[in-house]
């Protein structure tokens, strides 16, 4: 590696930088994120909505394996990223070494462990009798992708982080685009239900997982050595701790959606709306709403290249403007999104399946409810990942849990105690309210030590 590779990190316009890393970013995580979506779909349309039901009883195990993947590639990422702006070349290449081996290694021992405890995984995730059956064709088969979702997603945040971002968005379009044709084929031209749309979607995470790989043949700022591989304990340290925000963003979304499907569950049941309507609405409002944290995400991590540089440089001021610009980006896919699920839920519901006007009813509520503060919960995410990328695990981490489990978890628990099934829908808002009281807190202080101290900076919470 060589500092010159990326200099233009540190000179090329803020809003031009952001657009080149950003974007393919964005396309990258929305693919990712369209996988689930996509099968939903078909599902909808081809099963039916006990068959969409299963599908978010099962969705937690892919968010489990997208963890892991992200606390090694992103924490890898951010590492390099810091290392290419102090021109560590040594570091550089052993980072990347590291992280595949313990993608490999996970990978593979996860996917033991969902076997294993198959049955206490879906019942713990709230399936019901009605739509057990479904969850587990789903989970036999999808298990199967979880080694190749794991390298291929955080191998990503690496290739993003060495400069080809358009590439990283290369493999996971092409993962995407072989889910979105075998999905109908093996669905309704196959008529093989559940089965179909899991082996649609292990296809795709082949595809990906493998032109991935192809780019570690043709890296930009690093070269492997025979040592890269070789498990490096000071190596680890540095990057563990820079992916934990990324990590515990996605668990807290498996606890979450845990906690809400048994409380949905219990509570859906003594409605009128039952046990399956509400469990199955909230799987598609879940993940509707990761198409938007896709777009957020995709600004604030493609940016993470251009902050760890600067940072790593001691460009403060350069640094304060990247945050700045991103915020403005935020806010308004927070707004987009915003009038989209206020004003047309029943639409964006439709898509999934013609269903009953009882099912419809809560759809409708469930979005205008739950998502009604997404701008804040937009800017709150993004800010823990501009954290990550100024090599502040603990900020980062911290900011990260405090909306998505220390307020959400017991808001979810609480609320329906006193306002039935609605108050899960509340539990969201809430927290995104408070939350934000947290990120305004902790970038006073940033950005202030960041103006007072530019050098000095760069040595702490590493």
């Amino acid at each position: 590696m060589n500092k010159e590779a990326n200099h233009y990190l540190g000179e090329a316009p803020i809003g031009k930088l952001m657009m080149k890393f950003s974007i393919p970013c964005i396309v990258s995580l929305l693919v990712s994120a369209l996988y689930n979506i996509v099968d939903q779909i078909f599902i909808g349309h081809g099963v039916g909505y006990l068959g969409n039901g299963a599908t978010n009883v099962v969705f937690p195990i892919t968010i489990i394996a997208l963890a892991i993947a992200l606390l090694i590639g992103d924490g890898g990422a951010a590492f390099l990223s810091i290392c290419q702006g102090k021109n560590d070349r040594e570091s550089a290449h052993k980072s990347v070494g590291n992280a595949l081996v313990l993608f490999i290694g996970s990978g593979i021992l996860l996917t033991i462990l969902f076997v294993v405890f198959k049955n206490q995984i879906l019942w713990g995730f709230g399936a019901t009798e009605n739509n057990i059956a479904y969850a587990m064709e789903y989970f036999d088969y999808l298990v199967i992708g979880i080694p190749f979702s794991m390298f291929g997603n955080g191998l990503n945040s690496l290739i993003r982080a060495d400069g080809s971002p358009q590439f990283a968005m290369l493999s996971i379009f092409s993962g995407c685009i072989i889910n979105v044709i075998l999905d109908p084929i093996a669905i309704f031209g196959l008529g093989m239900g559940m089965k179909g749309a899991a082996l649609a979607t292990i296809a795709g995470q082949i595809i990906s997982a493998l032109i991935g790989a192809s780019y570690l043949f043709r890296t930009r700022s690093f070269k492997f050595k025979k040592e890269s591989f070789v498990p490096d304990a000071a190596i680890l340290k540095q990057i563990l701790p820079l992916g934990i925000s990324s990590f515990l963003t996605q668990m807290s979304i498996v606890i979450v959606m845990g906690v809400m499907n048994n409380i949905i569950v219990q509570y859906g049941a003594l409605s009128r709306f039952g046990a399956d309507i509400p469990l199955t609405v909230i799987g598609i409002v879940m993940k509707v709403f990761q198409i938007v944290i896709a777009f957020v995400v995709g600004v604030a991590a493609g940016s993470q290249p251009i902050v760890g540089y600067n940072y790593g440089a001691g460009n403060n001021d350069r640094v304060i403007k990247i945050y700045k610009t991103m915020m403005l980006a935020e806010i308004a896919i927070g707004l987009v999104a915003m009038i989209l699920f206020e004003f047309f839920p029943l639409q964006i519901i439709a898509a999934f399946g013609s269903e009953s006007a009882l099912y419809n009813e809560f759809a409708v509520m469930a979005f205008r409810i739950y998502l009604s503060t997404i701008v804040i919960c937009c800017i709150q995410k993004s800010t823990s990942i501009f954290l990550q990328s100024l090599g502040k695990p603990f900020m980062s981490t911290g900011l990260s849990l405090l909306r998505d489990f220390i307020l959400s978890v017991p808001l979810i628990i609480i609320l329906p105690r006193f306002f039935g099934l609605e108050g899960v829908l509340y539990s969201a808002p809430i927290a995104d309210v408070l939350s934000m009281v947290g990120v305004v807190i902790m970038m006073l202080i940033v950005i202030k030590e960041l103006r007072a101290q530019p050098m000095k900076l760069q040595t702490q919470e590493r």
